[in-house]
């Protein structure tokens, strides 16, 4: 292979793992301790966080604007003078060049017919939100930003910081048995991708709960078939987690019954602090017909998040049971419009048939825990079993059809096991931990520069690239950082060494022969190759094996173990060649500073 293409090569994949590594890179050095707490809240807490720290920044630049309209703007406000320039340019408005706090704050004005006081208190009214959404947006963009950072970053494991560790089995058999009972028997071919669907169920609905219980920032992951792996750092929440576990997704599908709708729409606009208890229970049941309830109709908002909407009357009869349901796919119609298409059972569908044949023109909620998540229009009845839900964007029906696939089926799910870690290394000792391994490598690389001399300089390098890779593809892969991932990643260290080492002792041997430099290198890599893949690729065998067998501590060490054994082959094998032709080749270099004793 040539040089030039080694080269591009060892670019590329340097580069690779710049682009994995940035995310931690971000996290651990970019990002103030501060902003790391409020990252790590709930989506729900940071929702309430941003909405708080909004409401603050508008009245104290409101206060500003009334105690000194001329004071320059400060840097805080640098992203806020951008829009209000563009509000300038929107209105067709010189902008002032000496931009103050008044000119800035002037740029949100625009468009406000102000004469009587009672529109110029309605002005002030819809400014102020106008500014509060604008730094809402601001601060939610940076904390998710940073919690992105984070759940992209390597992060520390519950070893070294402490917390809780749930091993929960989804029980998939009686997924299936109860889909049967329901009247759907599958197919030997359908199983496995029933099986697929369920623990996509099962880690959807557990993640969508989280924000629920305000639990620290947790890393959920699918273990073999059936098993799912949760890690939430810091103290343990058991009652938190038991409700989590418990929870079930129920799906139903229910007729709105409009006219009782509004009716109460009316009644409630004129006494919405009195409609309700603290429960959400109607003080006053006589309002809506005895078949009827009142559920919410919640949207997705910027943070994931259920947002309430308004209250829609549902009739409390079952339209159609959410188990009917077969499959939930995206599609697009001829006008270009995207739908939800719904697969039912052979019962689901001839329920459904009988529903939409009843209910033409009216509107069929679709209801996930007790939240209304949709109310499409019945535009004539559906036989068959293949029913498409129209008028959604993308993004809302990507999200319909995860309600939909979620919430429909019911897998039960079992703690395994719970443990409450607490953290095997303190603040100090970690510092120590860090410091021994910092002094080893030193001691190394000492080693190696006294001992090869000019080529000890290639695997220092070589070296430092290893350990610049393997923490790269653990944080490509959102690996957990544990103390048997950090022996694993020693024990790394010591194989590259011992890679450079080999390759090292064999160029010597055919220096003492009398060899050329280029002779000599060419010699002592090919002849060391094969004695390096052969320990590599047993040792890659078994961390493979644990991998796949091992659990917790062991698959930590096993996956590091495995990463650095192919970084270790190429830095020795590719880095460290490339190095020593570029000095025969473009330095024309004829010796080869490999030892004391050859000159």
């Amino acid at each position: 292979m040539k040089k030039r293409t080694r080269f591009l090569i060892i670019l590329a994949v340097l580069g690779f793992c710049f682009y994995c590594l940035w995310p931690s890179i971000q996290w651990y050095f970019n990002v103030p301790e501060a902003d790391q707490t409020i990252a790590m809240k709930t989506r729900e807490q940071i929702r309430d966080l941003a909405i708080e720290m909004a409401v603050e920044s508008v009245e104290k630049l409101e206060k500003e604007v009334k105690e000194n309209p001329n004071a320059a703007v400060s840097n805080e406000y640098s992203w806020l003078v951008k829009e209000s320039k563009a509000n300038y340019n929107a209105y067709k408005k010189d902008i002032p060049a000496d931009m103050t706090v008044s000119a800035m704050f002037q740029g949100f004005c625009f468009g406000y017919n102000a004469d009587t006081d009672e529109q110029k208190k309605e002005a002030a009214i819809s400014i102020h939100n106008k500014l509060v959404t604008l730094f809402q947006d601001h601060y939610r963009e940076n904390i998710l930003k940073n919690k992105n950072y984070y759940t992209n970053a390597v992060k520390m494991g519950l070893d070294l910081q402490g917390g809780v560790n749930i091993i929960i089995r989804a029980d998939l058999d009686a997924a299936i048995e109860a889909k049967k009972a329901a009247g759907s028997e599958l197919k030997s071919d359908e199983i496995s991708y029933f099986k697929q669907q369920a623990m996509t169920s099962a880690i959807e609905t557990i993640k969508s709960r989280i924000d629920r219980f305000g639990l620290t920032e947790p890393v959920i992951r699918q273990q073999g078939e059936d098993r799912i792996y949760i890690e939430i750092p810091g103290a343990g929440q058991n009652e938190s987690i038991n409700a989590i576990v418990q929870g079930k997704g129920l799906l139903n599908f229910r007729l709105v019954d409009d006219a009782a709708n509004e009716e109460f729409s009316k009644y409630y606009m004129n006494h919405s602090t009195t409609t309700f208890d603290a429960k959400g229970n109607l003080l006053d049941p006589s309002i809506i017909p005895e078949d009827c309830e009142v559920l919410g109709y919640y949207v997705k908002d910027e943070y994931g998040l259920d947002q309430f909407v308004n209250w829609i009357v549902v009739k409390k009869d079952i339209s159609l049971d959410g188990r009917h349901i077969k499959t939930v796919n995206i599609s697009r119609d001829k006008l270009g419009q995207t739908g939800v298409d719904l697969t039912l059972d052979y019962e689901g569908a001839s329920i459904f048939a009988d529903v939409t044949a009843k209910n033409v023109k009216k509107r069929l909620a679709i209801i996930s825990d007790n939240k209304v998540k949709s109310a499409p229009v019945i535009k004539g009845a559906i036989p068959g079993g293949n029913v498409r839900v129209d008028g959604f964007g993308l993004e809302e029906a990507q999200n319909l059809q995860k309600v939909l696939e979620t919430a429909s089926l019911d897998v039960p799910l079992i703690i395994e096991s719970q443990q409450i870690i607490g953290a095997a290394l303190g603040e100090k000792q970690q510092i120590a931990a860090a410091k021994a391994l910092v002094i080893g490598l030193a001691l190394i690389i000492i080693f190696m520069l006294v001992f090869y001399k000019g080529a000890g300089f290639n695997a220092v390098l070589a070296q430092i690239l290893n350990l610049f890779i393997v923490f790269s593809v653990l944080s490509g892969l959102n690996q957990t950082l544990t103390l048997p991932g950090i022996a694993g990643m020693i024990l790394t260290i010591g194989m590259a060494v011992d890679a450079n080492v080999i390759i090292f002792e064999r160029i010597k041997e055919e220096l003492r022969v009398g060899k050329s430099r280029a002779a000599a290198i060419e010699s002592g890599f090919d002849g060391a190759f094969w004695a390096i893949m052969d320990s590599n690729i047993t040792t890659f065998i078994a961390a493979l094996f644990l991998s796949i067998l091992g659990t917790g501590s062991i698959k930590g060490f096993a996956i590091t173990l495995a990463i650095g054994v192919l970084s270790s082959v190429f830095t020795a094998l590719f880095v460290s060649r490339l190095i020593f032709d570029v000095g025969t080749e473009l330095h024309n270099k004829k010796k080869v500073s490999i030892s004391w004793r050859i000159k």
